[in-house]
């Protein structure tokens, strides 16, 4: 089966696309894709059945691979066919199912999803000769590889696990300013009378504790058990993690190399014909990162999908010192990008979405 894109196209790929490229051999799955991992605007990637415990984390640069690395850095190899625990601040390398034969006018972005993100999970995707993390240029032909190092948990994986995403994308699919102001004109892309656009919807940290009974957040404990990143609704949140009330003055501390979990202020919606994603945080405004899991899928809290506006969640981490944040205070920009076409199925329809017409919530692990 053969795969084209009509004329001078600009935008994501949606679902039914992906499974084109799978049939028509631009995306080499080592098995049959399973249910669900086709997502309304990108593939869900599977580990294999390898991890191998490396020194550092690396980039492989141009002409090298990363298979030639791993001999070079590799500590010991772990077997996750029957399932293994990899231990927090290790750094592993991980072979994926899926492996790509991109054509010339299509490019690749990688993210960790919304529920490795959540359990402080660093995950990056690497392909061959690439100068850049989650970046796979147009045209590659090769293998991908995560790179995993769980921070706060210790986690349990196995072959087939599924920690990142990958979007498809041809051409510039991101709204300028002006395209942006227009959409929000028609869909009301936030519930602010004062959508703050430049470079993306600004979001704000909630602090108030008004919308989660009086807590704003939730700092990960300290030498906890293992969480087996297949297992749904499968761990007490006290055993795990400190709910966080929320102080009088609207404000939260970030002790250094602690993990959170926020909330952002609004709540926002991402149309049926469009895909957002959460751009990295200006580090001159701030002593802390926000959001390891930036993609917001087609439906997101969207009317029409089951949502009414849904907020975003925030994975901090505080870096060298403690720093102050304020209830309201910008935290992070969602940068919009138009689709190539309307996905079948929209985020929280028919496939499993956790977190349609989410507050402040955890990762699916955790029951309610």
């Amino acid at each position: 089966m053969s795969f084209s894109l009509q004329g001078e196209a600009d935008g994501i790929l949606p679902d039914r696309m992906i499974a084109a490229m799978a049939d028509s051999g631009l995306i080499l799955p080592a098995y049959p894709f399973v249910e669900s991992q086709i997502q309304p605007a990108s593939l869900d990637l599977r580990l294999g059945d390898i991890a191998y415990r490396v020194r550092a984390s690396f980039l492989p640069g141009p002409g090298a691979t990363v298979a030639e690395r791993i001999d070079e850095l590799k500590l010991h190899e772990i077997d996750l066919a029957d399932g293994a625990v990899l231990e927090t601040n290790c750094v592993y390398i991980v072979p994926l199912l899926e492996s790509l034969a991109l054509p010339p006018e299509i490019v690749a972005a990688a993210n960790p999803k919304s529920s490795t993100g959540r359990l402080d999970v660093f995950t990056r995707v690497i392909a061959d000769g690439t100068r850049r993390f989650d970046m796979i240029g147009a045209g590659y032909h090769g293998p991908l590889y995560a790179e995993i190092s769980p921070k706060t948990f210790p986690v349990l994986l196995r072959e087939g696990s599924r920690l990142s995403q990958v979007r498809f994308r041809t051409g510039d699919a991101v709204l300028d300013v002006d395209e942006l102001e227009a959409l929000h004109e028609r869909e009301r892309l936030v519930d602010s009378d004062h959508a703050d656009l430049n470079g993306g919807l600004a979001l704000s940290v909630d602090l108030s504790g008004e919308n989660a009974d009086g807590f704003v957040g939730y700092r990960a404990k300290r030498h906890t058990g293992v969480i087996d990143i297949d297992r749904r609704a499968g761990y007490s949140i006290e055993e795990f993690w400190e709910a966080i009330p929320a102080r009088p003055d609207g404000s939260l501390i970030l002790d250094p190399g602690e993990f959170y979990i926020l909330a952002s202020k609004e709540a926002v919606q991402v149309p049926p014909d469009y895909a957002a994603a959460m751009v990295p945080f200006d580090p001159l405004v701030g002593e802390f990162r926000v959001h390891y899991a930036g993609f917001f899928d087609p439906g997101f809290g969207y009317a029409g999908a089951g949502g009414e506006g849904a907020r975003a969640v925030l994975e901090v981490r505080s870096r060298e010192v403690p720093f102050i944040l304020e209830h309201g205070q910008i935290v992070g920009r969602l940068v919009y990008e138009k689709m190539l076409a309307r996905p079948q199925s929209l985020y929280g329809q028919r496939i499993g979405s956790n977190y349609q017409a989410q507050g402040l919530k955890l990762s699916k692990h955790f029951r309610v």
